[in-house]
Formats: C-alpha cells, sequence, structure tokens
C-alpha cells in the first residue's frame, strides 16, 4: 500500500500528534508499505527530507497562519498536493488532527481524485461555545466523504461521532502507544537524598491545566511539612508567565524548575529525574505523556477528564477531578506513598524495591522496572500499525463513489454553499490535468523500507571522494 500521512503537526514539533504519525510511519515502512508525510515548512526546514528508514517527508513551502496551521484556504494548494498525490502513486491519504487544515484540504483533494481517506481524531470537543460549534460543523463538512475515522479512545469516538454526525459503523477505536525501550526508568538519576520530585511535562496553555497546577504550587508552598517536595517543569507556551509570577511570589526558585521548550527525545532524561508525574489537564483524549511517565517509572497523578480513565490500571495511576483541591489531595496521597515505599525493607531512596517486582495492592508504588513492563504489555505500536493497516485493506476494498454522490453527501451538513467550493475545487483540479496531463508527471521510483537512507549515503561518502 501507498500511503500520505498529512498534518499541520510534525517534527521539529514536539507533541502527541507528531509522535504518533512519526511512529505509525515506521511500523507499516517495516511492514512493507511505501509512507510519506505531508507537512508545511518549520522555518529554514523545507522541501523534501528523509528520516529514519527512508521516511519521506514534504516540507511544503506554505507559511503558518495561527498556531502552528496554515491558513485554509481550500484551493490555493490544489495544484501542489496533486502532483504530490500523483508523483507518489498515493492510494490511501491519511490525515491528522481536527485542528489541521492541511489535513482537511490534502483529504479534500485526495477524495476528488477517487483516492481513500483517513482521518484520525486526536482530541475531545466541547459543544457550546462558539468556537467549539464553528470547529464541529467545519469537521462534519470534512468528513463527509471520509471513508472511515480513527480515534484514540471511546470517550473519543462517542464525541466524534455526536460533534460530526459520522455513522459509528465507520469509526473504529484504536489507542496510542509508547516504545518502552526509549523510555526506561533510571532511579539514579533521582534525588538521593529525601526530596520528591514531581514532574511536569505539556504545553503551558489552558486546556492543559496550567492554572490548576498554578494554584497548587501556591498551596504546596504554604505547607512546612512539604518543604522536600520539588517541581521540574517542562514545556512552554503563554501560561508560562503564570508560572514564573508564582514562583517568585513565594520564593520557590530553588524548587520548581522551568526547563522551557523539550525536544522529545529529552523528555525521558526529564521524566527519570522524578517520582511523581502531575497532569492537570481539563480535556484529553487520550493523554501520551502519562503513558510515558509510567514507562518511565513514575506514579501518575491526573484529572480523571475524557479518555485518560481508559488509559492505565489503578496500580500506575491516582485519578482526581479537575480542581485544585483535589489535585492536591492527590498529590499528598501520592506523596505519602513514596514516602511508605523507602520505609519497606529492601527498598532502596531510588523507589527500586529488591524482593518483590510488584506492589502488594493498589495502595503501594510500583517498582520502576515492573511499572515499565507492565505497560509494554498494555501498548506496542506494532499493535496499533496492525490495527491500522486492517482498517486500510478495508477502505481499498471499498467502491469508487461518482462526483454527483459526494455532492449529495454534503447536503446533510446544511451548508449548501460548500457544494460551490467543492466544485471548484474540482474544476480546478479538471484544469491542472488539461495543463499536467497525469502522463507527463514523473513517477517517484520506489525504495524498499531502509533502503532509501543507504542510497543517500552512499552518493553523499562518493562526492566526499
Amino acid at each position: 500500500m501507498r500511503i500520505c500521512m498529512s498534518s499541520d503537526f510534525f517534527y521539529p514539533n514536539c507533541g502527541g500528534v507528531e509522535e504518533h504519525i512519526f511512529n505509525l510511519s515506521q511500523c507499516l515502512l517495516e511492514k512493507g508499505h511505501k509512507v510519506i508525510v505531508v507537512t508545511h515548512s518549520y522555518e529554514e526546514r523545507t522541501g523534501i527530507r528523509y528520516m529514519t528508514n527512508g521516511l519521506k517527508v514534504y516540507y511544503l513551502p506554505i507559511k503558518t497562519f495561527y498556531n502552528q496551521c496554515i491558513l485554509p484556504t481550500m484551493i490555493c494548494n490544489i495544484p501542489l498536493l496533486r502532483d504530490i498525490l500523483l508523483r507518489e502513486r498515493i492510494e490511501i491519504v491519511h490525515g491528522h488532527s481536527a485542528f489541521s487544515a492541511l489535513a482537511h484540504e490534502m483529504m479534500l483533494v485526495a477524495s476528488l481524485l477517487n483516492l481513500r481517506v483517513i482521518f484520525t481524531d486526536h482530541s475531545l470537543f466541547g459543544f457550546a461555545d462558539l468556537s467549539a460549534v464553528v470547529t464541529n460543523k467545519f469537521l462534519q463538512i470534512s468528513l463527509c466523504t471520509c471513508n472511515h475515522c480513527i480515534c484514540v479512545s471511546h470517550i473519543g469516538k462517542e464525541n466524534t461521532v455526536l460533534r460530526a454526525s459520522v455513522p459509528a459503523h465507520k469509526v473504529s477505536v484504536i489507542p496510542n502507544a509508547v516504545d518502552t525501550a526509549l523510555f526506561t526508568p533510571n532511579p539514579i538519576k533521582r534525588p538521593q537524598d529525601n526530596t520528591i520530585t514531581v514532574v511536569i511535562v505539556s504545553r503551558l496553555v489552558y486546556r492543559k491545566g496550567i492554572d490548576l497546577l498554578v494554584g497548587i504550587i501556591s498551596k504546596i508552598s504554604q505547607m512546612p511539612e512539604m518543604r522536600h517536595v520539588s517541581f521540574l517543569v517542562g514545556g512552554d507556551g503563554p501560561k508560562r508567565g503564570l508560572l514564573e509570577e508564582i514562583r517568585e511570589k513565594n520564593n520557590m526558585q530553588d524548587r520548581v524548575t522551568l526547563l522551557g521548550a523539550l525536544e522529545h527525545s529529552k523528555v525521558r532524561d526529564v521524566l527519570a529525574r522524578g517520582h511523581i508525574f502531575l497532569n492537570t489537564s481539563l480535556t484529553e483524549a487520550y493523554c501520551m505523556a502519562i503513558v510515558e511517565a509510567a514507562a518511565t517509572g513514575l506514579q501518575v497523578v491526573s484529572t480523571k477528564v475524557g479518555g485518560i480513565p481508559e488509559v492505565l490500571p489503578d496500580e500506575l495511576i491516582i485519578m482526581t477531578e479537575p480542581s485544585v483541591e483535589a489535585l492536591l489531595k492527590g498529590l499528598l496521597l501520592a506523596i505519602k506513598r513514596h514516602k511508605n515505599r523507602r520505609k519497606l525493607p529492601g527498598s532502596s531512596s531510588n523507589g527500586i524495591h529488591r524482593n518483590d517486582a510488584k506492589a502488594e495492592d493498589k495502595n503501594e508504588v510500583l517498582c520502576p522496572f515492573a511499572a515499565n513492563a507492565l505497560v509494554a504489555d498494555l501498548y506496542s505500536w506494532d499493535n496499533v500499525a496492525q490495527r491500522t493497516e486492517k482498517v486500510y485493506q478495508r477502505v481499498l476494498r471499498e467502491p469508487d463513489q461518482p462526483l454527483g454522490k459526494k455532492l449529495t453527501s454534503y447536503l446533510i451538513t446544511g451548508v449548501w454553499p460548500y457544494l460551490l467550493v467543492v466544485s471548484l475545487c474540482h474544476l480546478i483540479i479538471k484544469f491542472c490535468e488539461w495543463l499536467t496531463p497525469k502522463s507527463h508527471i514523473d513517477i517517484v521510483r520506489d525504495y524498499p523500507s531502509g533502503q532509501k537512507t543507504q542510497t543517500l549515503r552512499a552518493k553523499s561518502k562518493k562526492k566526499k571522494r
């Protein structure tokens, strides 16, 4: 199969969507499929780049408009997107994230070219505020001709079915995963004294509950018995100034460390320095951060919102309501468990227990390496790739839909003027076909997985000689 992953969010940007696209692409490449990624340019990173195993990435010369997303013109990028799909002989276009304008544009072009279209929804949305209403309606329009949808949790599936009016039988639930080999615990990096380190790795924005984190830090600073608790915050965003303000106000410069934006390759090293991972999100469809933290051996304290209750077993997570009081209570419980763990015979100060591999009950903290093994049993990218592959095979068996049926499917949205946009896009594609026929477009040579990288290295060595 020839697959095109499309999204505004990809490396060097960091986040759950970016990691999902990269890891899924790597697994599909190993299975012998051809995979390319189409995204917009990032500063000087423009053109075609090759990543691990010869993963080909198109960094299109399109400027971002807002929050790393391009301006959704719907028509301006059609010639470029059409050429890419035809040159690479793509069969399936897989768009990621409801926020990505590029993904929706690529899905529309692919649908008009009679290619199969898959969409993965990584987020949850409300139904009340104006921004959610507009986003939901736009998503409903975009998914009218989509062959199949994938959600990362069951609550995410329910949310997508309701807000985008997608038939439930056309939505599958395939969770995210984590490469536990890259998130192995390293308790030696933890403080060897009585200090308890609480780690937060997140975008510092409102929906990640940073206001709740500020309240927790403020209350911890007022507890003399919690002087041994420190906070390690990784990430950047508009709420960083609020954290800096509360740190200065409570004289916690030595206990609250702000690391700023982190490369994903450095996240594991930050997690390994902590005992507890705190997640204060107000909405999450899945939350990769808590899975990575659990794999690194941290006790997770998280808000009980969205799909989070589906992700980790009780041995690895303490779930609370999204309020300062509830989160503080959960955090204090996790701190108490770590104190009790250190008192157990055979336990070291950094959390390793030499006598048992598992905690006796859910009120004890698992050994970091036992936690890593448990996460490895629950999630693997190979399993995610297999399930996604079945979705691809299913949609390839579906017959082509005529243009008239595609246009009719947009009527149920109630946004009839959008038919004019789709018709205009169809005419532009027909004009491009007349101007540059498909037979005149050079076809890209297919390389077996990993061979492209080796070929490029060989060519570079010859040039040096």
